[in-house]
Formats: structure tokens, sequence, C-alpha cells
């Protein structure tokens, strides 16, 4: 048996392999084909199977199946009909695979059409040329090259041939737009849904190899702290467990004691029972201190004088459905990773880096992700990992509890926000100014740089003069990149503060944003369509009230509208209407912003972290209050297409989808911050 694997990497005689060159990357050979380095292969072998590398990790936005629809819309085949390889790290193969910033099929769309347009040229070429016919009068379709007198050719029977041809000898030309039979069409699912929902699909957790142990990590019980005395006696005579041992942070993950057993159930018996003192840290911190800590910090005076609000913002946990995790394997010649990262070819340079080995000895495979939603670009649970197999000698799975998850993550940063206005004769804003105290992201120092931190958040889409000022103050914890960055919390109180200032003028809020956005902005036709769709014509229903907000990021554009029950504190229904360009997989489209959604109800009823005596206090989902199935609205999404370039969809949603909630039930009163009428820290 050869695995789609071995076929990718020894493609020679018989298999037409097609690379897509990167003009930033390095002109050198790749496994199996010469030419530049490729950012994906596409690759026909003598049966005329066709197999696609996806570059970037699926950490469940549907990055697998984009590159399915891609790769056959382009080779004139179903998307069944392609195996799709999961590619391992490799920066100088594959470019860039890191799944961030909302990117992947912005960056992959271009390279991987032109891949299998590339295939498909060639396929048709070496089928003209067979049958010594024009070009222009052979088409593909269904696997087969097509002539109107000659008959069909089978993909299998061209492939010797085409890989023959010297690829810049054949014009190559996208499938265009009003041709696609999958790209841009309503029907279908992920091509891999039947395969998650039985079990099939390998996530990191399902990645230990045979022969394989199990670690848990016995964590600080308060922030900062270190072990200073560990007594394992009675762990290491349990049955089982295989060693224990004592991890330094940052070197080694986030520090503690981790016990290599058998299996998990004996790892957590072993953990239990050791016997360890710890030193250091802030055993007395408290998140109500850090907040007002950071309101403390805002000027004494806004630069203006007019109406303002306080917005205040807790800290947030990822919280993916499946906890952290990683598996390593470090042997004489070299390290096997397994992991849900959303950075391998990232990962593989660090390890490289940090273990003074050569990259060509460092493996890192990307298994399928129980969602990351930015914590997995972090590589704190691998780094545990390498220090058990290298402790033990044998490949070792780091497994973290769902508490070990919520107390010990990167969590979005506290933030305090204060907006003022000056308002006009008519209710409409004529000057604003937004003054920001935060905390930077630890996981990237760069972060820390107020710049950067406003350029992250601010999107504001009107045209209201004013300024934004922002101040940093020292993290007293860890803190990462959660979905949307910092936009999530300026958005949040801009849009809310705009709301309010509407209600306090009595004014249509989507007229007053209409008035607001500046002349041909993509806004103005998703504010008419999000208020079709919601009726925003008719008077809301008797108990209920309605939120709006707009965004623009990532090259796309969204506007919400949110209907609540105030009184119940219960969120009806939320209208969203999106332009991203071309949505290449509608499916995909309306899943990443009904995922934007609950993220925003869960986050404006009720979720954040807190600390208290220097511990996190929440541990599962029994606290962490993410919304259930009876607290989830309806959610209508309509795509509207334009002509703008592709644009970026994973985290677009989340803002807007929050303000317009939290102005919903505020139902035309103050918003003071999230979670909506609870405290916050």
């Amino acid at each position: 048996m050869i695995s789609r694997r071995t076929l990718l990497r020894g493609a020679g005689a018989g298999a037409l392999v097609v690379a897509v060159p990167v003009p930033a990357l390095a002109q050198e050979s790749s496994e199996g084909a010469t030419g530049l380095v490729p950012t994906v292969f596409v690759r026909l072998d003598d049966k005329g199977r066709i197999t696609a590398t996806v570059p970037r990790p699926d950490t469940g936005q549907g990055v697998r199946t984009v590159v399915a629809l891609m790769v056959a819309e382009e080779l004139a085949v179903d998307a069944d009909d392609i195996t799709l390889e999961q590619a391992h790290g490799d920066t100088e193969r594959f470019g860039s695979q890191a799944v961030a910033n909302s990117s992947s099929v912005r960056q992959l769309a271009t390279p991987i059409r032109t891949a299998a347009a590339t295939a498909r040229c060639l396929l048709v070429t070496a089928a003209a040329q067979r049958w010594k016919v024009p070009v222009a009068e052979c088409t593909a379709k269904d696997g087969t090259v097509r002539h109107p007198r000659r008959g069909r050719l089978a993909y299998r029977a061209l492939v010797r041939a085409a890989a023959a041809l010297d690829p810049a000898t054949v014009p190559v030309e996208l499938t265009p737009p009003e041709e696609w039979r999958l790209l841009g069409k309503t029907r279908g699912g992920r091509v891999d849904a039947r395969d998650i929902v039985t079990g099939r699909t390998r996530y990191g957790i399902d990645a230990r190899p045979a022969g394989g142990f199990v670690a848990v990590v016995l964590r600080p019980p308060w922030l900062g702290a270190v072990p200073d005395a560990v007594d394992d006696t009675a762990a290491r005579a349990l049955p089982g467990v295989v060693d224990v041992l004592t991890l330094t942070a940052p070197a080694e993950g986030q520090g503690g004691v981790a016990v290599v057993a058998k299996s998990t159930h004996q790892a957590l018996r072993g953990r239990d029972a050791l016997r360890v003192t710890w030193r250091g840290g802030t055993p007395a911190a408290d998140s109500r201190a850090w907040l007002a800590d950071l309101e403390a910090a805002l000027p004494a005076q806004s630069p203006i004088d007019g109406v303002q609000r306080v917005y205040r913002m807790p800290l947030l946990a990822h919280a993916p459905m499946e906890p952290m995790n990683a598996t390593a394997h470090v042997r004489p010649d070299g390290l096997t990773v397994w992991a849900p990262t959303q950075d391998p070819g990232g990962l593989r340079t660090q390890l490289a880096r940090q273990l003074a080995i050569p990259a060509t000895s460092v493996r890192v495979e990307a298994t399928a992700s129980g969602g990351a939603f930015g914590r997995r670009i972090e590589p704190d649970p691998v780094l545990e990992a390498v220090a058990c197999s290298r402790k033990v000698g044998a490949a070792v799975q780091v497994l973290w509890t769902r508490a070990d998850d919520m107390r010990n993550d990167s969590y979005r940063p506290m933030s305090v926000h204060r907006m003022t206005a000056l308002v006009g004769p008519d209710g409409l804003p004529t000057r604003r100014s937004h003054e920001v105290v935060t905390w930077p992201l630890t996981v990237l120092p760069m972060f820390a740089n107020p710049a950067l931190i406003k350029a992250s958040g601010d999107h504001f889409p009107y045209t209201v003069p004013g300024d934004i000022a922002v101040g940093v103050r020292p993290a007293p914890l860890r803190t990462g990149f959660w979905r949307a960055v910092y936009a999530g919390q300026f958005l949040y109180a801009e849009e809310n503060f705009l709301s309010e200032l509407g209600a306090r003028a009595g004014l249509d809020q989507i007229a007053l944003r209409r008035a607001l956005l500046p002349a041909g902005s993509r806004l103005h036709r998703l504010l008419d369509t999000v208020a079709e769709r919601s009726r925003w014509a008719k008077p809301p229903a008797p108990g209920t009230a309605r939120g709006v907000a707009c965004h623009e990021d990532y090259g796309s554009a969204i506007a919400v509208v949110a209907v609540a029950e105030p009184g119940s504190r219960r969120v009806l229904r939320v209208h969203a209407a999106v332009d991203v360009g071309v949505a290449l997989h509608p499916s995909g489209v309306r899943a990443q912003v009904e995922g934007c959604v609950v993220d925003a109800v869960s986050t404006v009823l009720g979720a954040q972290i807190t600390v208290r005596e220097g511990r996190v206090v929440e541990s599962s989902f029994g606290d962490y209050r993410w919304a259930r199935i009876g607290q989830t609205p309806d959610v209508d999404v309509t795509i509207v297409q334009s002509n703008a370039p592709l644009g970026g969809l994973g985290e677009l949603a989340y803002p807007p989808a929050a303000a317009a909630v939290s102005a919903a039930l505020a139902a035309g009163g103050p918003v003071t911050g999230m979670p909506f009428g609870t405290d916050v820290g």
C-alpha cells in the first residue's frame, strides 16, 4: 500500500504534479516536483486520481472544504473526486501556514485555483495534441477531455503526456465565475462533515501513537506560582505511572509538575497523589482590582466636553470544545509532533531553534482541531509534550482537562473605554473621543505598542472626526489573541455609544448610521439589506427591542440587526448581511457568521473570567456561562455579492453581533460594559 503522502513525495514518471510559485518564497526544488517552492500541490496519478494538499490547518473554519471546491472547480470534477492531504509544517514549501487574521482563503485562493487550472490546461493540451486539433476546441468535464468530433479521453489516459509538457508553454486561464458549478453555490456543506459526525476525523486528542504514554500536569494553584517542593512518592507507587518531572516555564510550557503514565486514568490518579508546595506568584490577585486599575489610568479629563459613557470589558477564555493537547516523540535523530496547531510551519521553526536541531529533523503533523479562536497559535502544550518525551524516551501525549484549559488560558485582555461626543442640534455626533486603557498581548511582545493595539481595534466606519488614545498597562496574567482581537472591544464601545446617542435624540438607528457613513460605503447596501430582512420599517413587536451595528475589517463588511426581549434577557433573532466580495463557499460563510453570533450572545449574556485570591474562578462550562441551545437565537445570514476582492470572514461578525445584541437588550438605554447588566470582573 502506498499512502497519499508517499505519492505526493514520490511523484515521478506517470504522474502529473503541479506546483504554483509564490514570489516571496525561496527558489528551490520541493519534494517530488521541480520549479519554485509551491504553496500547494495538485497531483494526478496514472489512474487519474486527484490529490490536493491543504497548506493550512482546519480549525473548524472549513479551509479543507474550500480547497476541495477550488480544485474540483478548476479540474472540472466533483468535490468528492478530490483526495485531501493535510500539509505538515514546512514554511519553505508551503509559505506561511498560520491560521490567523481571517486570511486563509484570501491568501490561498489564487495559488490553489491556479495550480488546479494549470493541471486542467496541461491535460487539455495533451488531448489536443493527441487528436491533432486546436486546444480551443477541447473542453474538460467530469474527469475527461472532450472534443465534439473526436470523443473523449479520461484524465488517466492523458496524465503521462501532460506531465511531459512544459507548463511555461501552456496558457492557463482560471474558470470564470459565470461558469462555476461548485464555487459560490448555495448547495453543499463541508466535505468532511460525515467523517466529523461519525468520529472518523482525527483530532489532536486522538493522535497518540501506539505504545505512547499520557501526561497530565499539576498546574500552579494561583497565578505565577512555581513548585517549591515536590513529594512524588505516592504518585510513583501507583500502577501505570512511568515518571514524574517538574516543568520550567516558559521553555517547557507554563510550568508545573507532570505525571507520565500508561493511560489517562492512571496519569490523573498520579497527579491527584502528588504533594507539592508552591511559592511566588500573586496569591492575592483580584480581577476587580485589575479593572479598577485600568479605569484609574484613564486621563483625568476627556479632550472634549460632551456626552460621555465608560465601558468595561472582562477577561474572556477561548474555551474550544477540544481542550489543549499535543503529542511529541523526541528521538536521537529528531522530533515528531502531532498537534491541533494553528501554525504548523511556525511551530516547526520554533522547535528547531529551541532544541538547536535542523528544521529538517522536526516534523509537525497538523491534526484537525476542535476549535482554536486564536489560542492554538501558542506552543505551550507542545513544549510540555516535548519535555515529557525527552525525559521518558518515548512518545508522550499531554492532555489538558477542561479545568486546566479554562484556568490556564491566554485570555482576551480586560479593557476600559471612555467615549465622549459632541452632538449637533440634529442629534448627530459632530466630534468624538475614544480613550482606551488595556493590556498588551503577552504572547506577542510587539502588541505592547499602543499604535499596534489601535490599528487592531480601530475600524470605525463613520465620518465623525475624532481621536483615539490608547494607554497600555502591564498585563498581570497571560493574554493572547481572541476572536477579532481588540476590535471586539473597540467596536462594542463605539457602536453601543452611537446607539445611545441615537436613542437620546429619538433617531432611527439605521438612518443614523446611513447618515454618518461616507458616500460609496459598502455598508449602505448592507444596511438596506439587513433592514429589509429584519422588517425594520415595521415597529418592533410588543416587549421586544432591536439593535444595530456595522463593521468593516479583513477586506469584508457586515451589518447586523438583533431582536431581543429585554425583560427576559432573551435574544430572539439575529439578522446579518455580509459582503466578502465573492463567497466561494456560501454554506461556510453562514456557518462562520452563526459561530460569531453564538460567541456574541454568550459573552453579552454572562460569560467572563474572574480572578479571586490569585485563582481563576471559572473551571468549566458550568460557570463560564456559554450560551446553551435554548439561548441561541435564530440566525438569518444574507450574502451580498460584490466586485470587491475576496475578503476574510472568521472573525468579522463577532464585534457587530455583540454590539447589536447588547443594544437590543438595552432597549434604548445605556450599555456600560460586557457582559450586559452584570458586574464586570
